[in-house]
């Protein structure tokens, strides 16, 4: 019944009544009607009619924990004492015990993390510059970086399409006479080790390198955390990581104590005492401010990672467009879900109008990663990078991956949002 229809039955049926019973009347019939609606559905409209979901809020993440996290600061501005002092110390234990690993060394950022540990090796002998050490191609650059940093030659190998990680079926073919060391990196906070990878580096006596800037937490199916499984591994702690800082910072682990000791020197100008230098060194040190926050961060970091599991399970669950392919899902434990990719079916010009789609009705998307590091220019007159490298499934991936908005401050409500308008997108 339209507005106007209920108005001529209210006229016929109070015919004679005066104008202010008639309102009266008019005005409870009204509030009976609303209440008949779903309030619930009204509220939800409201809410997604001003929708905006950033990628990432760090305001957000930070306020989680802001009390002790402002608490940490305030502490150390007051305390005076701001490099390689005791909230180093505490943060370094700390991180060892969650990793389950015997060193930590705080450094500057992750890109330094990797390049001191081909560095140390290097300075220890057990590798030399123009060896060889194979890595996944669709890495984020850093992993690269710090191993031309140190004058090796990545050797690029694909990764599986259903993992996105690197396909531990074409390494053996990668190896040679060269081959020093394996990187593997767990992108997406997805776990990347298996036990073929560590047989081959056991087969042919090859140092196993993790790169664990986005795996704060995750774990191998034997219940080994990330950073603990190979012989060195390298952790970011860039703002937006899983476990972030407030500016930059990194981290090596090992149980390795002369490669500890070796790192621990490099990142101090290669000095182990006061104007005494063994290397040739950089400066290169985790600050104790972030080292306090880390500290206070890493308390709530299984926390923070199970909230992320529940959203990327809701997009498992709910996320239902043929345009739209998932990777295999992990067991919970194996992934820490720092990104949550999709890929969308049609190339480049499909994922880039996902991405316009969504920004236009208030949803952050950010692509992981646009161009593979072997078509970035800094790589293009590399002896390594020749024409006939061929990289097929990295260079789609480039093309078809978007990652979703997850984190530890986002709401399921604006998750189910985020869903709605991926299952109407075509």
């Amino acid at each position: 019944m339209s507005w106007g229809q209920l108005l001529r039955c209210f006229r016929t049926k109070y015919a004679g009544t005066d104008y202010c019973s008639i309102t009266v009347l008019y005005e409870r019939l009204i509030c009976r009607f609303l209440k008949r609606l779903d309030k619930h559905l009204i509220v939800i409209i409201n809410y997604m009619h001003n929708m905006n979901i950033p990628f990432l809020s760090l305001r957000d993440v930070t306020a989680l924990h802001g009390a002790e996290i402002n608490e940490a600061v305030s502490r150390v501005v007051n305390g005076g004492w701001y490099l390689q002092g005791k909230e180093n110390e505490k943060f370094e234990k700390n991180y060892s015990d969650f990793i389950g690993c015997k060193h930590t060394i705080g450094c500057a950022n992750g890109l330094d993390a990797l390049i001191w540990i081909f560095r140390a090796y290097i300075e220890m002998g057990v590798i030399k510059p123009g060896d060889e050490v194979i890595v996944p191609a669709n890495t984020y650059i850093a992993t690269i970086l710090a191993i031309t940093e140190n004058d090796l030659v990545p050797v690029l190998v694909e990764p599986k399409t259903n993992t996105l990680e690197i396909d531990d079926d074409l390494i053996e073919a990668a190896i040679t006479s060269k081959t020093r060391a394996i990187t593997i990196v767990h992108l997406y906070g997805r776990i990347a080790y298996t036990d073929k990878i560590g047989n081959l580096c056991k087969k042919y006596n090859l140092k196993l390198v993790e790169d664990c800037a986005q795996s704060h937490g995750c774990k191998s199916y034997d219940g080994r955390v990330t950073g603990s499984i190979g012989d060195a591994a390298g952790h970011s702690f860039y703002p937006g990581k899983n476990l972030g800082a407030l500016g930059d910072g990194g981290a090596v682990t090992t149980n390795d104590s002369e490669l500890a000791a070796v790192v621990r020197t490099l990142a101090n100008y290669g000095s182990q005492k006061k104007y005494v230098f063994k290397y040739a060194g950089r400066n290169s040190r985790l600050d104790e401010i972030q080292a306090a926050v880390l500290d206070v961060k890493l308390k709530y970091l299984v926390q923070d990672n199970a909230h992320r599991k529940e959203v990327a399970h809701y997009y498992y669950e709910h996320i239902s467009n043929p345009l739209i392919s998932l990777p295999d899902l992990l067991p919970d434990d194996q992934n820490a879900y720092h990104l949550f990719p999709i890929l969308v079916s049609g190339g480049k010009l499909n994922r880039d109008r996902l991405h316009d789609y969504l920004e236009q009705n208030g949803v952050g998307t950010v692509c992981h990663y646009p161009i593979a590091p072997h078509k970035q220019e800094c790589y293009a007159k590399e002896t390594w990078n020749t024409a006939q490298l061929s990289l097929p499934i990295t260079e789609k991936l480039a093309d078809e991956e978007l990652s979703l908005p997850i984190g530890p401050s986002i709401t399921m409500e604006e998750v189910s949002y985020v869903v709605g308008l991926i299952n109407k997108f075509c």
